[in-house]
């Protein structure tokens, strides 16, 4: 499983890096990004998770 962040479509709200800040934060431009691109089974949850909760669905999850 990878995320990847649209960073297109991404408004920085930080909700991703609120719910997973091991996976997700925010860069000096204000825009999320994936600290690590392959999730694990530890996480997997979560991402899905900071995924559903992102307001604009920038966050692309790929089984």
């Amino acid at each position: 499983m990878k995320a990847k962040v649209n960073k297109d479509i991404c408004i920085g709200c930080g909700a991703c890096q609120a719910i997973l800040p091991d996976v997700f934060e925010l860069e000096d431009d204000g825009l999320a990004t994936c600290k690590e691109e392959n999730i694990t089974d530890d996480n997997k949850d979560e991402v899905l998770d900071a995924s559903d909760s992102c307001p604009t669905g920038a966050i692309e999850v790929e089984e």
